[in-house]
């Protein structure tokens, strides 16, 4: 089992039917079939991870909170996207949504309705690799891992290496429970973007004190963020309640450009850095992009194109908008000066010594 194994870290999984096979196997030599797999860690797949796509929230994608029957909550909460309810109508302890909130109207429902396909999407695709029970300390590259139960970080990081795809995808399909230990972190490094991780959740999730998180998260069930806790992504709970205690919650976008295709870098920002820069030549595609002959040059070998970058104001306008500034402080200085003249002026009035009066009495 081990000589098994030692192979399927080093050449990778090529597929849920892989993963089959090897339980199978496992159990014809006695060992603890799936359960057993489960306990060894993590099982890298291979290269079919590459062509993975994003789950499409839809109407969802803008919600930071979205929550079946309530939303409670303690303390300053705070998030950056939409707060929605549907079918409930509760919500307590007056979380700070930056966004619109929308209970058990038609956006809400917009919205869950989207979340329920966006769910089934993550938990159909096939699984290119196993997650173990427990996920501190180890690191995992682009792929749909599969846990039958529950997943758990008990005390340590979990690190998603996107191996310098921006594009890179990582569906995580928890059987039962999802459950982060206190200060544990979720790590994104060499590209990895938060718009990108997806955690399906078949029961609840607890994200715990003072961790950080990353993703968005999907349960069918209830979902509870503990005091202190921080997300960039999303809390999105099916039929339960989203439970919020003093967190942060921050509904990250992806990278213009980068989402469902392969070409090289940030293709097609249109113009903040690299050649696109803010003089509108081409995409942001570092050296795979093209420069261009026209302000919406197309970036690296992506599918999308670059928006207009935008021009630099002529040295002409430059100079005269400077010198309409040097005015306009100019003529401000020449106010405050006579007004300040002026009260200078009204209080020396004030001050001079009036000329004294004599009263004059008559007699008949």
């Amino acid at each position: 089992m081990r000589s098994s194994t030692r192979r399927i870290q080093r050449h990778g999984v090529k597929g849920a039917a892989t993963s089959r096979s090897l339980a199978r196997r496992s159990r014809k030599r006695g060992g603890a079939g799936l359960a057993g797999i489960l306990s060894l860690g993590l099982l890298f797949a291979g290269s079919a991870e590459a062509a993975n796509p994003p789950v499409s929230l839809g109407s969802a994608a803008p919600f930071s909170v979205l929550a079946g029957s309530t939303v409670t909550n303690t303390g300053p909460t705070t998030m950056f996207g939409d707060l929605g309810l549907d079918p409930g109508s509760a919500i307590t302890g007056a979380p700070h949504a930056l966004g619109a909130t929308h209970v058990d109207d038609a956006v809400a429902l917009a919205a869950k309705n989207s979340l329920v396909t966006g769910f089934n999407d993550a938990a159909g695709r096939p699984a290119t690799a196993l997650a173990s029970a427990q996920l501190s300390g180890l690191s995992f590259t682009p792929g749909v891992y599969a846990a039958s139960s529950a997943l758990l970080f008990s005390a340590g990081d979990v690190t998603l290496n996107a191996e310098g795809n921006p594009n890179a995808v990582f569906i995580f399909q928890v059987g039962s429970s999802l459950t982060t230990g206190s200060a544990t972190r979720v790590l994104l490094i060499n590209g990895a973007q938060p718009c990108n991780v997806f955690w399906e959740i078949g029961a609840s999730a607890t994200l715990g004190t003072n961790s950080t998180f990353a993703g968005t998260v999907m349960a069918l069930t209830t979902i509870t963020a503990q005091t202190g806790a921080t997300l960039d992504g999303r809390l999105l709970a099916r039929n339960g309640a989203v439970n919020l205690d003093t967190n942060t919650i921050t509904t990250s976008a992806c990278a213009a450009g980068t989402v469902g295709g392969s070409g090289g870098g940030t293709t097609g920002t249109g113009g903040t850095t690299g050649t696109g820069g803010t003089t509108g030549t081409g995409g942001t595609t570092g050296t795979t992009g093209a420069s261009g002959t026209s302000p919406t040059g197309t970036g690296g070998s992506g599918t999308t194109t670059g928006t207009p970058g935008r021009r630099l104001p002529s040295k002409k306008k430059a100079t005269a908008k400077k010198n309409a500034a040097a005015t306009k402080r100019a003529a401000a200085k020449k106010r405050a000066l006579a007004k300040k003249r002026a009260l200078a002026k009204k209080r020396a009035k004030a001050a001079r010594p009036r000329p004294p009066t004599t009263s004059r009495s008559f007699t008949g």
